[in-house]
């Protein structure tokens, strides 16, 4: 055997594969010298990667999970949304007294944590009048239970003391930590009292963790929530199991249990009616039980000018109907205002690219000026400028052009918007153009007029085709641009002026209504990528160049 070929089978194992120095399969090694320099690459990349996904992409995700999150209504009233399942609307009547003896624990726990009003804000984005009903219901619930509060301390004054009902309920452990941890005791249920008196037992367990976590105060020292006496009473009028409690104050249970059957009762729901006549109105039950699911449509029904309503999906009122106009109307003039750039950038990109350097680069100056100056101070000076008493209007009427009687309108609507933009946008435009024709070498339109072109010819058929990627760039760039800006918009646009992205800033800083915000928010995006797609189609993306 010839030492090449000895050398060779020391290269292979027994299976014939080669092996590495080390003895391992070369196929194997060269994969694990792959992973270890991915793995550097992505080393380098990553704090970049944290970075795009932690002011980025969740951001985003954040967006478009609140578009479609609607927790409030079943994290707020979780009892009444469980009862309400077995109403309903189309039934043409209030809901049963269950319903409202649920919204009664709901409402008081609800009211304490304050929050009740945010609820309250929620559900009337969809029906108005929601909003004063809940904050009116908070205030007036405590009535519900001072009603039995009173009959159960006029029969022994016992129940005025804070102690007597800390004895009843809580766990012997807890009374026993009074004495040494006080308040920073965790409060525990006594054994067996959730299933003699269930509903006091959970009002109460709810009353001792929002003393303690959020008052920070000791349920041994503070009266319970007065909707806990009407818990007691039902639990008492209903036959609790009082005979087989045998924990502290039984004999005063007992008194009590003989005595709720002379007491007074009232109907839960005449007392939520008494507090505000709304709540017999099926329609505040309906919105309710439409908005109770966790996730909901609601946001993004609204955002085209439909409404999630009991009776599903309707069309919203002819004057509410703004949405629809709104995208349109961004649609269209971000396209006016692309073309207008387009327009006016290409002459100067292209002046830009075939001037001597030295002049070239004095005029690119200016082209760059905009960036260092203010957009609210560009903005403010296009009013001056546009406003009826301004520089414009002046001139014109000066010159004779124009009456003073009947000077032009040109801010507070869609020119002054269009204007303002495309001053502001343009140059975004002429860099990527500008960067794009720089690159195209001037011996290509030599040589076609050398061939017979004439001027137009050359630049039509041999410079301008070879352009193009810079328009795209600068398009892709002013149009996604122009329909997110709300700035400008507002200033300028008056009431015919403004972009959906005015609307989308409203309900983020002024109304709150941050669904609806991120649902247009959502909508908005869609469009941009679909966008994005056709033109990938008509144009392809791969042609978009900046230089």
């Amino acid at each position: 055997m010839s030492d090449a070929t000895a050398a060779t089978h020391q290269e292979t194992d027994a299976q014939g594969r080669l092996l590495a120095a080390d003895g391992t399969p070369l196929k194997r090694s060269l994969a694990r010298a792959l992973r270890r320099q991915k793995l550097r690459a992505l080393a380098l990349i990553a704090p970049l990667l944290i970075f795009i996904l932690v002011t980025f992409i969740a951001p985003i995700a954040d967006m478009l999970f609140r578009s479609v999150e609607n927790e409030i209504v079943a994290d707020t009233l979780p009892r009444t949304v469980v009862a309400l399942k077995e109403w309903e609307y189309a039934s043409g009547e209030a809901p049963g007294e269950p319903v409202y003896a649920a919204l009664a624990r709901d409402m008081t726990i609800a009211a304490e944590y304050k929050e009740h009003t945010r609820l309250g804000s929620r559900l009337n984005y969809e029906t108005t009048g929601i909003s004063s009903l809940f904050r009116k219901s908070g205030r007036g619930v405590e009535d519900i239970g001072e009603f039995y509060q009173d009959q159960f301390e006029d029969l022994n004054e016992a129940w005025e003391e804070p102690e007597t009902w800390a004895r009843i309920f809580g766990s012997d452990a807890w009374l026993d930590a009074q004495a040494e941890e006080g308040a920073e005791a965790t409060f525990s249920l006594r054994d067996g009292v959730a299933e003699a008196f269930p509903n006091t037992a959970e009002i109460y367990a709810a009353f001792a963790e929002f003393a303690q976590t959020e008052d920070e105060d000791n349920p041994f020292e503070e009266d319970p929530w007065p909707l806990a006496y009407a818990m007691l009473y039902e639990d008492l009028s209903g036959g609790a199991g009082v005979q087989g409690y045998s924990g502290p104050e039984a004999d005063l249970l007992q008194e009590a249990a003989a005595a709720v059957g002379g007491f007074e009762s009232q109907s839960y729901k005449a007392a939520f009616i008494d507090i505000d006549d709304d709540w017999a109105d099926i329609e505040v039950w309906g919105t309710i039980k439409a908005y109770s699911p966790r996730f909901t449509s609601g946001y993004f029904l609204n955002s085209v000018d439909l409404q999630l309503t009991p009776e599903g999906i309707e069309r919203q009122d002819e004057d509410q109907r703004i949405y629809g106009l709104l995208f349109k109307r961004t649609m269209f003039m971000s396209l006016v205002i692309t073309i207008s750039c387009i327009l006016l950038a290409y002459p100067v990109a292209f002046l830009l690219a075939n001037l001597p350097m030295r002049i070239s680069n004095l005029l690119m100056i200016l082209v760059l000026l905009p960036f260092w100056t203010s957009l609210l101070v560009r903005t403010s000076a296009w009013k001056v400028l546009l406003q009826q008493q301004g520089v414009i209007n002046d001139v014109l009427v000066w010159i004779g052009l124009v009456d003073d009687a009947n000077r032009l309108i040109m801010i507070n609507n869609q020119f002054g918007t269009i204007v303002a933009m495309t001053h502001i946008l343009l140059p975004f435009m002429i860099l990527p153009m500008y960067s794009v024709m720089q690159t195209i070498p001037p011996s290509y339109v030599r040589a076609a007029k050398s061939l017979g072109a004439t001027n137009w010819t050359a630049f039509w058929r041999v410079y301008f085709p070879q352009s193009v990627p810079g328009i795209g760039a600068g398009s892709i760039l002013v149009f996604i641009l122009a329909i997110g800006y709300y700035i400008t918009p507002a200033l300028v646009g008056g009431t015919t002026g403004t972009f959906i992205s005015n609307r989308i800033a409203y309900h983020i800083s002024s109304s709150l209504n941050w669904g609806l915000g991120a649902a247009l928010g959502a909508i908005l995006l869609a469009a941009v990528l679909i966008l994005y797609w056709a033109y990938d189609k008509i144009v392809g993306i791969d042609n978009v160049k900046l230089g």
